[in-house]
């Protein structure tokens, strides 16, 4: 296995699968099943989910609504989110725990940077919601702040392209895909792959990117083994 821990980020619209919106539970079916089969080879994934399938904060924003406000919602619908891959997780045989940065005891442990290693260790799933626990900050940099707490050794970014393209090849079809980039190279072609916070401290902290398609069927398992998957950005 190339990696021994990683921080899987999923986006929250993954999880609608062919809906609209809300959660497709053959999709969350699909992820569990594709985390559970690394699980079994010893890998320690630690998953961080967005919200944008409930709630965005940005764009209740943009309809009028306090940007603090807004984000606070868009924390707890990624807690949602994270209850339901707890439980799908949970279906498939996966010791699995939900660690939130915002307190909801009844529900999610909070976030305890040691406690959480630590279920790692013991070969859990743990699932951070919450976000970083402050507004204005994306579940991006949730991300790559929690990879960087529990030393993961990449972060695995799941989305629905195969790759870092030169543009967006669900709209331009000329559109060619990288193999691997540095962070200076992402830069200054203007690409986009984190928001800029969550890209530089990744950049800072030495920690590589690998952006693919999780929703085809064993490509994580694929990464993991070392397989040449999706774009690699690394420095």
């Amino acid at each position: 296995m190339q990696y021994k821990r990683i921080l899987l980020k999923l986006s929250g619209e993954a999880l609608m699968g062919e809906k609209q919106y809300g959660i497709d539970a053959k999709r969350l079916a699909e992820y569990a099943e594709d985390i559970k089969s690394v699980v079994d080879k010893g890998i320690e994934v630690a998953i961080v989910i967005g919200g944008g399938n409930i709630f965005r904060g940005l764009a209740g924003t943009s309809q009028g609504m306090d940007r603090v406000q807004g984000d606070h919602m868009g924390m707890l619908a990624t807690v949602i989110n994270g209850l339901a891959l707890q439980s799908a997780l949970e279906h498939q045989g996966v010791e699995t725990r939900l660690q939130s940065a915002i307190k909801i005891n009844e529900v999610a442990e909070p976030f305890i940077r040691r406690r959480a290693v630590r279920h790692l260790e013991k070969g859990r799933v743990v699932i951070f919601g919450g976000g970083t626990g402050n507004p204005y900050f994306t579940t991006d940099s949730a991300a790559v702040l929690r990879a960087i707490e529990i030393n993961a050794d990449v972060i695995l970014k799941g989305t629905r392209v195969d790759g870092i393209y030169t543009s967006d090849p669900e709209k331009d079809k000329s559109a060619t895909k990288f193999d691997s980039l540095s962070f200076k190279e992402v830069l200054s072609k203007g690409l986009k792959v984190m928001d800029t916070t969550a890209f530089t401290l990744s950049q800072e902290n030495e920690l590589p990117i690998v952006v693919f398609d999780m929703n085809t069927r064993g490509n994580l398992m694929k990464i993991v083994s070392g397989e040449n998957i999706g774009t690699v950005v690394n420095i």
